[in-house]
């Protein structure tokens, strides 16, 4: 049957991922892998208080067809939220609601991307937006991270030798995998370069509420001069994954597309999910929940930094975030992690993570890892990393680090 497939489903191959995911499960192990918020952290009182209060508001009307785009209360109260957290103007009209930050992605790719087009992702990024763009069977070209996000001027040479790349893609805060923020400097300079070059900007940012030290920087759609910033963000980490509910910000010529797009696919996201969002932000004070959790995984990130600190190989770096979800770890530049994992990391040390290789375009960068924090408590992430740091001290027979020009450096 498999010779009726289409070849970019043949193409994308998911298998190592899956196994990954299946070990991790594995309640043995302390799993680092998934980018999972604190399950305790849900609001699933208020949730449940706001699906009804929106069912008793709306009676039977809430279970009919309506906007693609989304109701227009809730898309005021994003095109608010926008203005005053994010830098960003916006009006509802400029604002859709989506299945997740996982549709959105899918369908700036599906509106951009044709077979071979040309497109910027930085090395590492988010697999789930590899997986998706995968599906449209573009050409990457990989820029590198450092300790202030996607390095511009290497960015700056990648389109002046392919002038043909039509977009960006970007993850400027608190960046998954590596936890990084893309600085503020970086941020205009790169609105610039995709003025001059005639490029579109995906900017994700489903992290950017979740900083636990430092200060907040504009968003990169704060610096749109042109409409050529597409910046999306989820639910999925403030409030709960099982909501599904993204939205977009663009500028009207590509929401205009993009609706068009969303309703071939879905017709819309579901109503009655919709209606209870909007329902909990009239009644509840969502900034006040996020100081909440902010503070929950504060402690949390702090503890597996003082755990890498204390249990960690000297030859081994790690990024320290300000926010988010992830630290990225790097390995001495002759180990495979994907290697190690099997065969000495789940078997010895019961321990997961996400190595390198799936999560550049590339493929080729084998020597780092993503750990995340925010899924466990202290106590299990100390022991976790104090198991993970035993088993690295033992296998020492490993060469001093040595800089990779294609991985990422801090």
């Amino acid at each position: 049957m498999k010779e009726l497939f289409a070849n970019r489903v043949l193409a994308n191959d998911t298998s190592d991922l899956d196994e990954i995911f299946k070990n991790s499960a594995n309640p043995e192990n302390i799993s680092f892998a998934g980018g999972f918020p604190d399950i305790r952290r849900f609001p699933d009182a208020d949730l449940k208080q706001a699906y009804q209060t929106a069912i008793d508001q709306q009676g039977p009307a809430i279970f009919q067809y309506s906007a693609t785009e989304g109701p227009q209360n809730l898309r005021q109260k994003l095109a608010d939220r926008m203005a005053s957290h994010a830098g960003v103007t916006a009006t509802a009209d400029n604002i859709m609601l989506t299945q997740g930050g996982q549709q959105a992605i899918d369908l700036v790719a599906k509106l951009l991307l044709n077979h071979g087009d040309a497109m910027v992702v930085e090395g590492p990024t988010y697999m789930g937006a590899l997986a998706a763009f995968d599906t449209y069977e573009p050409t990457y070209y990989e820029v590198p991270v450092d300790q202030n996000g996607m390095n511009i001027r290497a960015l700056r040479k990648t389109l002046q030798a392919h002038p043909e790349i039509k977009l960006i893609y970007t993850i400027p805060d608190f960046h998954n995998p590596t936890g990084t923020t893309l600085s503020a400097k970086r941020r205009q300079a790169m609105v610039a370069l995709a003025n001059q070059y005639d490029v579109i900007i995906l900017e994700d940012s489903p992290y950017r509420d979740l900083r636990y030290s430092g200060k907040s920087v504009p968003a990169i759609k704060h610096y749109d001069t042109e409409g050529r910033v597409v910046f999306i963000s989820s639910f999925s980490k403030i409030l709960s994954p099982a909501l599904r509910t993204g939205w977009i910000v663009a500028d009207q010529p590509i929401m205009t597309e993009l609706i068009g797009l969303k309703s071939a696919i879905d017709v819309q996201s579901p109503n009655v999910t919709l209606q209870a969002i909007n329902s909990y932000l009239d009644q509840h004070d969502i900034d006040a929940h996020i100081a909440t959790i902010n503070a929950a995984y504060r402690l949390k990130r702090d503890a597996m930094l003082a755990a890498l600190d204390r249990y960690f190989p000297k030859n081994i770096t790690y990024t320290r975030p300000a926010g988010g979800f992830f630290i990225w770890v790097t390995l001495p530049s002759d180990i495979d992690a994907k290697q190690l994992l099997e065969t000495k990391v789940l078997p010895q040390a019961h321990v997961a993570y996400v190595p390198a290789a799936c999560q550049f375009a590339s493929r080729t960068v084998k020597n780092g890892f993503r750990l995340n924090f925010t899924s466990l408590d202290p106590v299990t992430i100390t022991a976790g990393i104090k198991r993970l740091g035993a088993l690295l001290q033992a296998n020492q027979a490993v060469a001093p680090v040595v800089p990779l020009k294609t991985a990422i450096q801090f």
